[in-house]
């Protein structure tokens, strides 16, 4: 071989490719943007050598649920992301997208939580995508476009469902999504500016995906006593055409639902063999959103995440801010907004055994906006990792690296990423098994997870001794005809 074999070459690590199947230790060449080689490299030449003994080797994983979109643009280190091995990041989740929307004065709920309206300034979806590649991020994004996004650029309330002109609008922004390079749309119907949209809205628009391949991900319509009516909901959107439906972030949230996680794998494992369905879970028993009466009724605490209106009270429990001010909560909600919240909803043996279900992708469902994040932020996956495989048993690492890597990658037609062989983009993360787990918590949330030791995105050092290193080697994937996102 010749001196510039390869770039780069990690030795004697500990190689999990991503497909499940068993470890083995091999030394992994990589060259530009690809990884060349895996196998005995050791008389082989490299620019840099990088001793992976002792430490797990695996394909960069794919947060298949985010709200990343607009933190790729302002804080494009994205160290909350690389921090836990992160390489690529399914945004534009749950029917919230900035684009296509121009930017206005004030943005309906939920679209604030990606950010200030000054950033909504993509008329199409071309634009945001432009924008990504003028000004790239550390890591690579794969983007969807909002259901309510098109709502609030088409039409002028969002209490009511779309007259036939807006939808036809709202179908003409997503085509032009769709045509270039969109991976496919979202919906989020259970909140209050896509709740009036009937299946047969979502449906019409849905139907747009199927020359261009794309997905269906849905934050359904109710997550607690009705969610399995909810669930059928999304597939009958889908229909017969064969669209793949993800079910983002599953759960079922409230005391009362407790256990039905029972009645809601059933039905994804019935229907999973006779029509493609994806899903995506994270590892904690409190999610986050807008803080709303509805949500506070029905969980055992309450922490704030931002208000605009009372910004000191982020990070606090919303009863406390309540007693303070000599309020109801129902008053406390009121004086906060607009505010984002922290809920915990779930049972723990539920999210267990979500996450053991074979079919679950793990997705952070990031807020990277709020002044206190939702611990998950920086530290979902490690937490899978160490809490969930290691501590607990409940994955093997094999198939825990899988659930990160190659699944996403396959659901949502990621060519060539999520697998570690010759001929793959080098997304590559080390870490160490031994150690590896997340240290953000509730009351400290933005803390770069333990044992991540190296970062590369397209063959490029992005997380380095415990830092990001600067680099922006990122890119917006693209779907194109056939059916792959590069």
């Amino acid at each position: 071989m010749s001196e510039s074999a390869f770039d780069l070459i990690l030795s004697g690590g500990t190689v999990l490719d991503g497909s499940g199947a068993p470890k083995t230790v091999a030394d992994v060449g990589i060259r530009d943007d690809r990884i060349a080689a895996v196998g005995d490299l050791a008389a082989a030449h490299a620019g840099v050598r990088w001793d992976a003994t002792g430490m797990a080797v695996a394909p960069g994983f794919i947060d298949a649920h985010t709200h990343d979109d607009l933190a790729l643009l302002h804080t494009p280190e994205m160290a909350f992301k690389v921090s836990q091995g992160v390489t690529t990041v399914i945004v534009g989740n749950c029917g919230i997208s900035p684009a296509p929307l121009q930017a206005r004065e004030a943005l309906p709920r939920p679209l604030d939580l990606l950010g200030d309206a000054a950033w909504f300034r993509f008329p199409d979806f071309s634009d945001y995508l432009a924008a990504l590649d003028a000004d790239p991020p550390a890591v690579n994004a794969a983007a969807l476009v909002g259901h309510t996004t098109l709502r609030a650029d088409a039409m002028s309330a969002l209490d009511r469902p779309a007259m036939p002109q807006e939808l036809g609008v709202m179908a003409a922004k997503l085509e032009e999504g769709l045509s270039v390079g969109a991976a496919g749309l979202s919906s989020g119907l259970a909140y209050s500016t896509a709740a009036a949209a009937p299946a047969a809205e979502v449906a019409a628009l849905a139907r747009l995906l199927g020359p261009h391949r794309g997905v269906y991900a849905t934050h359904l319509r109710d997550e607690s006593e009705r969610v399995l009516e909810a669930m059928e909901e999304a597939l009958d959107i889908a229909g017969d055409t064969g669209i793949p439906v993800i079910f983002s972030h599953h759960k079922v949230a409230g005391r009362a639902n407790y256990g039905r996680s029972v009645e809601t794998l059933a039905l994804l494992e019935s229907t999973s063999r006779h029509r493609p369905v994806g899903v995506d879970a994270y590892p904690y028993t409190a999610g986050a959103t807008e803080l709303s009466a509805d949500r506070v009724a029905w969980a055992d605490r309450v922490l704030i995440t931002f208000s605009k209106a009372a910004p000191e009270a982020a990070g606090r429990e919303l009863g406390d801010v309540a007693r303070e001010l000599g309020v109801s909560i129902a008053e406390a909600i009121r004086r906060l907004h607009p505010a984002g919240a922290i809920y915990f909803i779930m049972d723990e043996t539920d999210v267990r055994r979500i996450l053991a279900w074979p079919g679950v992708m793990i997705g952070s469902d990031s807020i990277p906006a709020d002044a206190h994040p939702h611990p998950r932020v920086w530290g979902a996956f490690p937490r899978v990792l160490g809490r969930y495989s290691r501590d607990l048993g409940l994955l093997p690492l094999e198939e825990a690296v899988r659930r990160m890597t190659s699944l996403p990658a396959g659901r949502f037609g990621l060519a060539d990423r999520g697998v570690l062989r010759p001929g793959a983009y080098a997304d590559v993360v080390v870490f160490d098994p031994r150690t590896v787990n997340d240290r953000a918590t509730y009351e400290a949330p933005q803390q770069p997870a333990a044992g991540i030791e190296l970062v590369l995105v397209n063959g490029r050092a992005v997380w380095a001794e415990g830092q990001p290193t600067g680099a922006r080697p990122g890119r917006a994937l693209r779907r194109n005809e056939t059916g792959e996102l590069q």
